[in-house]
């Protein structure tokens, strides 16, 4: 599946094809050879993979394995990235060296498809960005060059609501080599909005001009609540909300995907705060993960941002920061070796007494333990940077099933520091979480992030299995 632009719909659609072969009685796997994107998630065999593999995974019935994304880059400036390979970091390399790497990033990309098709009768791979991006054409792992260096068919998907549907679709064909063109199968347009007879004019004269089919106009699905991986999702809010919350929206921003399940509360007014604001007009902040903490914490500085937040706990606020959030808590960011950027050392915001050291390997690990008062969670870790001092072990966040500790809670309550993601995501922690924010509301039953997901995927499926042609889909799947 590729897209004529990014965000065209290229992971929903591989999501619900997944979802939909899966309920069929078909074994099934997604696979994204690169992805680029800030939001990961830890896998079975611990290693770290794009989000939206992950939920393509859970639309399968698996868990995520790094063989799902072998290639992943996590930017850290406009210029720089850290790459994953097959679920574990190389390092950092600038945009040129990654192009001269791709050849070996190639042979792990091939090695984990091997491992993939040796596994389940179908896989389901998803480009990246667009294949008419010519300036990337060589050693392209990501779109054509994947797909032809495997022989398989591709099928092109173009977001309609952004206006010039079959200039996309005509433009990208153009340029596409004839191999390439002749390796599109059809065409999906991607949330269409209307009367889809006002539509069929363009569709026939589409496949008139390319000999190509297409195989379904999918309609716009308002509210789908699948954890977004390359974009912050937009913020709902509630008429008569009873809690205001504020996330701090970091240059850097990672794995913005915890904070769904705020997102989909109906009680909630959840909205992003930009560092310039000159104040917190909120009952929570919460500072998120960052993929360039040391960077994003200066900025902060420069913003005046630790006595905006000393300010916003003196008139009642409270203080949620999680991972590179948590670790800006702290005295102070020692990174000698330079694994995260070019700063040395950095002051954080001392709120909590402990420092945090960059190492060369990089925390991965699933999670389950209690909260401090007794409640399940279960979440992952994700981080470079190991925390040590007095401040994690007076009062701590959590205690896992294995006796280790994470994260602290403040004297008075008012501050939680923690490293796990997907916080919110078990029913139990939710409401605790809210509890201690300020909403304690017996009547809300909170619904499993997992079990939310399963159902959005269904809903998807659901839709494909009305608006896609999928015996000719089907037709096109190589064994």
């Amino acid at each position: 599946i590729q897209g004529c632009t990014s965000d065209a719909g290229k992971s929903t659609l591989v999501a619900a094809l997944c979802r939909l072969l899966h309920r069929q009685g078909y074994s099934v796997a997604p696979f994204k050879p690169q992805n680029m994107a800030l939001s990961a998630a830890v896998s079975v065999d611990g290693g770290e993979i794009g989000r939206a593999q992950a939920t393509q995974a859970l639309a399968c019935g698996l868990e995520p394995h790094s063989d799902m994304n072998p290639v992943l880059l996590k930017p850290t400036s406009d210029r720089k990235a850290q790459v994953i390979i097959r679920g574990k970091s190389i390092g950092h390399l600038d945009a040129l060296d990654y192009h001269h790497y791709k050849t070996t990033a190639k042979t792990a990309v091939l090695e984990a498809w091997q491992s993939l098709t040796n596994q389940y009768d179908i896989c389901l791979v998803e480009g990246a960005g667009s294949p008419a991006e010519i300036n990337l054409r060589d050693n392209d792992i990501a779109n054509m060059g994947f797909a032809e260096a495997v022989d398989i068919p591709v099928i092109l998907i173009a977001d309609i609501d952004r206006g010039g549907v079959f200039a996309h679709i005509i433009g990208t064909l153009a340029c596409l080599s004839e191999s390439e063109q002749a390796r599109i199968k059809g065409f999906v347009i991607n949330r269409f909005r209307g009367d889809i007879a006002l539509l069929q004019s363009g569709l026939d004269w589409l496949e008139a001009k390319t000999g190509k089919p297409v195989l379904g106009v999918l309609p716009y699905l308002m509210d789908l609540k699948l954890d977004e991986e390359d974009a912050v999702r937009r913020p709902t809010h509630a008429d008569a909300a009873r809690l205001k919350i504020r996330i701090l929206r970091l240059p850097h921003i990672s794995n913005h995907s915890d904070f769904t399940p705020l997102l989909n509360d109906p009680r909630l007014d959840v909205d992003y705060l930009s560092i310039e604001a000159t104040a917190v007009d909120a009952d929570v902040l919460i500072i998120p993960g960052s993929k360039a903490v040391m960077s994003d914490l200066a900025q902060l500085n420069e913003h005046d941002w630790r006595n905006k937040l000393l300010r916003h706990l003196r008139y009642g606020g409270k203080l949620l920061a999680i991972c590179g959030g948590f670790q800006m808590l702290g005295r102070q960011l020692l990174d000698p070796k330079r694994i995260e950027g070019d700063r040395p050392t950095m002051a954080g915001f001392s709120v909590f007494d402990f420092a945090t050291r960059w190492q060369k390997d990089k925390i991965l690990a699933q999670r389950t333990g209690k909260l401090w008062n007794g409640e399940p969670i279960s979440g992952y870790e994700m981080h470079q940077g190991i925390s040590s001092g007095n401040g994690l072990t007076q009062r701590p966040f959590a205690t896992f099933d294995d006796g280790s500790t994470d994260g602290a809670i403040s004297e008075d309550g008012k501050i939680i520091g923690t490293y796990l993601h997907g916080l919110f995501d078990h029913p139990d922690a939710y409401r605790a979480l809210l509890g201690w924010m300020g909403l304690s509301d017996t009547t809300y039953q909170a619904i499993e992030h997992k079990t939310q997901q399963l159902a959005e995927l269904d809903r998807l499926a659901d839709m494909l299995e009305q608006h896609v042609d999928m015996e000719k889909i089907k037709a096109m799947l190589v064994r």
